[in-house]
């Protein structure tokens, strides 16, 4: 008698948690999938300092800005190296 009530309290123990976890689960999905949201939102929300948020505020919608304008005055290197003619051969 106590070997098979021992059986009927695990068997009872097992499809309560199995009906259980199925009315959890989508809780437990949702609330983890929302902090781990908020955590890398924080991270990467953290790395703009203030005056690039309200110039992004004060841009419009299609809007182009350009940073950083590249510079002139560079001078390009006219010993480079020599240059060969080739052919393809087949």
């Amino acid at each position: 008698m106590g070997l098979l009530r021992t059986i009927l309290i695990i068997l009872l123990v097992y499809f309560g948690f199995k009906i259980l976890s199925r009315l959890f689960a989508p809780l437990l999905v949702r609330f983890v999938a929302k902090k781990a949201e908020e955590k890398f939102g924080g991270q990467f929300g953290g790395f703009q300092n203030p005056n690039q948020q309200r110039q992004q505020q004060k841009e419009k919608a299609g809007e182009t800005v350009i940073d950083k304008m590249p510079n002139d005055n560079k001078s390009s290197n006219q010993k480079v190296g020599e240059y060969i003619d080739y052919e393809e051969i087949d």
